[in-house]
């Protein structure tokens, strides 16, 4: 295997999804020499597929409490441009059978909401109100659903709490998330100002922005690079082996899963390490995007179908770039356990489910359909928040020159928002060894 012609990187980036953009990004523009290895395409699972005119992206490009998110500090100190749109509170409900009602996204919502009744919406704005403070903290070894019972939370509290959780966590299983989690969560969600935006033109808008801060940096973008295995000697990392050649570095920042690490970091200390982590569950959906040829109009956004744990958001409310003049796409996605997974019959119970869910809420859908995208087993998350799984740190004490970074490592925040995070904290570790930061 040839040994590729640059010199040594002073950053090797394992991965080119969102967590691996963003770092090496952010190495390129503090002066680092980077390359990126991708055995694929750009993006990971954040990607945008072009069919028929319509932009579908593989899972929401939803970015939540934008106004205190690490993407802000990409935007500012990289100088990417981003083209947010905002989510409409306002236009958000819960179907919950036999009547749509306001969702509580916040207190406006909160106080016209049926899902609670007056005595109830005043113990849930206590709860809140106790989470802003930070009275509420939790605690790493108590799911969310023992410290209801210790606190003796009332039912209809509980329901509430519970509901938020499964909608903001992707899971049908919110009870078992940690509830130190659940609240550093939702205190930062409840203090923000925007707590979800869109990106206009989705994934790919924001892919080629890191793309260019790291090429008009000097940086090297290497796709194709199937990694095949992992040189260290004498406790560091010194090269990566991949098809596209071999590429030495300084310092090594994987992004990739960590059941992928595992397979090209055999004969390493690594191997031990990543064994921790390698079981993780991930928090799985189904998608069922439709892209129509004529608007449906509603007076919602989104719509929450509480009892079966599933949801439709119109995309192209708040991003019209993604479809043809005049059309519409909607973006439906349940929520699955590992059951589901695998039970063909139940999978398909989810289809319908979905279908007859557009069916209530969007009716003539199917006149006007031009194409649908299923996704029948979407990873939403790298990592299913539960008791028995704890995060990944960022970097491995045994060699010094290895760090992570991606959903399933340590940080603030839920799906693309946690990638972002460990990606910035990554960088500044690595920065403080050589006094940028």
């Amino acid at each position: 295997m040839e040994t590729n012609e640059e010199t040594l990187y002073e950053a090797v980036v394992v991965g080119g999804g969102l967590a691996g953009l963003s770092a090496a990004a952010y190495l390129a523009k503090k002066g680092k020499k980077v390359v990126v290895l991708e055995r694929g395409n750009l993006g990971g699972r954040a990607v945008t597929l072009k069919l028929k005119g319509f932009s579908f992206n593989f899972g929401a490009h939803a970015i939540y409490g934008r106004d205190t998110s690490v993407l802000r500090k990409f935007e500012k100190e990289l100088g990417i441009h981003i083209d947010w749109r905002d989510f409409e509170p306002n236009k958000a409900k819960y179907d919950i059978g036999d009547k749509i009602t306001s969702m509580p996204a916040n207190i406006q919502g909160l106080f016209n909401t049926s899902v609670l009744n007056s005595l109830g919406k005043i113990k849930f704005t206590f709860e809140i109100f106790k989470t802003m403070l930070h009275m509420e903290k939790g605690h790493p070894h108590m799911s969310i659903e023992k410290w209801m019972e210790e606190k003796d939370i009332s039912a209809d509290v509980r329901d509430m709490m519970l509901t938020l959780a499964s909608s903001n966590f992707f899971t049908r299983e919110p009870e078992r998330i940690p509830s130190d989690v659940f609240f550093n969560y939702y205190q930062r969600l409840f203090t923000t100002n925007k707590p979800v935006a869109y990106i206009g033109g989705g994934w790919q808008a924001l892919i080629n922005e890191f793309v260019r801060v790291i090429e008009e940096n000097g940086g090297t973008i290497v796709t194709k690079a199937k990694v095949e295995a992992v040189e260290a000697e004498n406790s560091r990392v010194t090269a990566i082996q991949t098809t596209q050649g071999i590429f030495k570095g300084q310092e090594f920042v994987f992004c990739i899963p960590p059941k992928e690490l595992e397979k090209i970091v055999g004969g390493t200390k690594i191997e031990h390490f990543i064994k921790q982590y390698s079981s993780y569950e991930p928090s799985y959906v189904y998608v069922y995007d439709i892209g129509l040829a004529k608007r449906i109009e509603v007076p919602y956004t989104y719509i929450y179908d509480k009892h079966n744990k599933m949801f439709i958001t119109d995309i192209s409310h708040y991003d019209e770039t993604c479809v043809p003049e005049g059309g519409q796409l909607l973006q439906a996605i349940a929520y699955l356990t590992e059951e589901d997974l695998k039970n063909k019959e139940r999978i398909q119970q989810y289809h319908d489910k979905i279908e007859a869910l557009y069916d209530k809420h969007f009716a003539g859908w199917r006149d006007h359909l031009i194409v649908p995208r299923v996704s029948k087993r979407a990873a939403a998350q790298e990592i299913k928040w539960t008791m028995n799984q704890e995060a990944m740190p960022l970097y491995l004490p045994d060699y010094r020159n290895v760090f992570f970074a991606g959903d399933w490592c340590e940080g603030k925040g839920q799906l693309s928002e946690l990638s972002f995070h460990s990606a910035y904290e990554t960088c500044k570790l690595i920065l403080q060894k050589y006094s940028y930061v």
